[in-house]
C-alpha cells in the first residue's frame, strides 16, 4: 500500500445503479455521479441519421483535482423511426439594397391616371364607332353597283329604268315607239309583250271594277296606249295586278304608277318611286319603259327576259314567282275569267 495523502484518503463506494427500461420517446438513464465531482458536458452537433431518427452524443469531460476521479461518459441515445430528427440550421440573412434615387418605369403612372383613363376610353369608342359605320355602309349599299345609274346632277337611278342617263332620257322623252337598236323577233313565244291587244277595253274595265281599283273605268285609256306603243294591254294589266293589285296596295296608291317605277328625272321622286300626276300618265310611262327601253334598246321581249331586270332578286324579288304570276294572270284572262285565283 502506498503512503501519503493519496493512500490515506477514503473513497466512498459507488451507489448501485437502477436500470429502467427505455420507452420509445425517452433516453436511457445516465449514470449518477455524486460527491464533489464536477463534469463538463459538451454537446456535439447533431448528425444525419435515418428517416425520423435523432442521434445525440454527449461528451462528459470532468475537471479533476488531486484525489478526484475523472469520469468520461459517452451515452448515445437512438430514437425510433417515428421520432423527429432535429438539427439547428444556420440562417443566412439576405440583404436587399434599394436604390432610392432610381425611378421605376411605372412611377409616373398614378399621376397620369386622371387623363389617361378617359383618353383610352375615347380611343376605344372611336374604334368601335368606325367599325359600326363601316359595317353599316357595307350592309346598306346595293348588292351590285350596276343597279344604279348616276346622272350629271349627282342623282342616281336604278337599272330597272335605264342603263344610262342617255337611255333614260330617250325612252321618257319619247312619244310613241322608237326605232329598235336590235331586231325584234317576229315569233318570240306565247308570252311576248309585243303584239296586238288580246283583251278588249270592256274586259279591262270589268277586271278593274272587280278588284275595286281606283283606276276603274280607265280600261279604254289602258287599251289605247297599248295600241300606240305596240304592247299587248293584257301584259300591262298583269303587271298592274302583281305590283299593287290594281292600285289598291303599296306605294301605287299615292304614286299612281302602274308598274311601281323607280325614280326617273322627268317626274318627282317619292320614297324611291316615280310620282305621277294621274293614272294615265303612270300608264304611259310604263308603256314607254317597256317598248322603248327593254324592247328597243335591250332586245328583251318576253316576260322571262324582262322580269330578271325589271324585278331583280337583288331588290328582294322572287323572279321565278313573278314570272309565274304574270303567266297565270294572262292565261286566266285569255280564258275569259275575270278573277285570278
Amino acid at each position: 500500500m502506498a503512503s501519503g495523502n493519496y493512500s490515506s484518503e477514503y473513497l466512498p463506494p459507488e451507489p448501485a445503479q437502477i436500470l429502467i427500461p427505455p420507452r420509445a420517446s425517452a433516453t436511457r438513464q445516465l449514470p449518477v455521479i455524486t460527491g464533489q465531482e464536477e463534469r463538463k458536458t459538451k454537446e456535439l452537433p447533431a448528425t444525419r441519421t435515418q428517416a425520423g431518427e435523432r442521434s445525440t452524443k454527449e461528451l462528459s469531460v470532468p475537471r479533476t483535482r488531486a484525489g478526484e476521479r475523472s469520469t468520461k461518459a459517452l451515452p448515445v441515445t437512438r430514437m425510433h423511426a417515428d421520432d423527429y430528427s432535429t438539427r439547428e440550421l444556420a440562417i443566412t440573412k439576405l440583404h436587399h439594397y434599394v436604390d432610392e434615387f432610381r425611378e421605376s418605369s411605372l412611377a409616373h403612372l398614378p399621376r397620369h391616371l386622371p387623363w389617361l383613363r378617359p383618353f383610352v376610353i375615347c380611343i376605344v369608342g372611336v374604334v368601335i364607332l368606325f367599325f359600326v359605320l363601316i359595317s353599316a355602309g357595307v350592309f346598306q349599299r346595293p348588292s351590285s353597283s350596276s343597279n344604279l345609274v348616276y346622272s350629271p346632277n349627282a342623282q342616281s337611278y336604278p337599272i330597272q329604268v335605264g342603263g344610262s342617263i342617255g337611255a333614260i332620257n330617250t325612252w321618257q322623252n319619247s312619244n310613241g315607239p322608237i326605232s329598235s337598236l336590235t331586231p325584234i323577233p317576229s315569233h318570240s313565244g306565247p308570252y311576248s309583250v309585243i303584239g296586238k291587244p288580246t283583251i278588249a277595253a270592256a274586259f279591262i274595265n270589268r277586271v278593274l271594277a272587280a278588284y275595286n281599283s281606283p283606276a276603274a273605268g280607265m280600261g279604254q285609256q289602258l287599251y289605247d296606249l297599248g295600241v300606240k306603243y305596240g304592247i299587248d294591254p293584257a301584259f300591262a294589266l298583269a303587271f298592274f295586278m302583281h305590283e299593287s293589285t290594281f292600285g289598291t296596295a303599296g306605294m301605287a296608291r299615292t304614286t299612281l304608277s302602274l308598274g311601281n317605277l323607280r325614280c326617273i328625272p322627268a317626274v318627282p321622286c317619292n320614297n324611291g318611286y316615280a310620282q305621277f300626276s294621274s293614272w294615265e300618265q303612270g300608264f304611259e310611262a310604263w308603256y314607254k319603259l317597256i317598248r322603248n327601253l327593254y324592247v328597243a334598246q335591250w332586245g328583251l321581249v318576253t316576260v322571262d327576259q324582262i322580269i330578271p331586270t325589271y324585278a331583280p332578286s337583288s331588290d328582294h324579288n322572287n323572279v321565278n314567282g313573278y314570272i309565274a304570276a304574270l303567266k297565270h294572270s294572262i292565261d286566266t284572262w285569255h280564258a275569259g275569267v275575270i278573277q285570278v285565283s
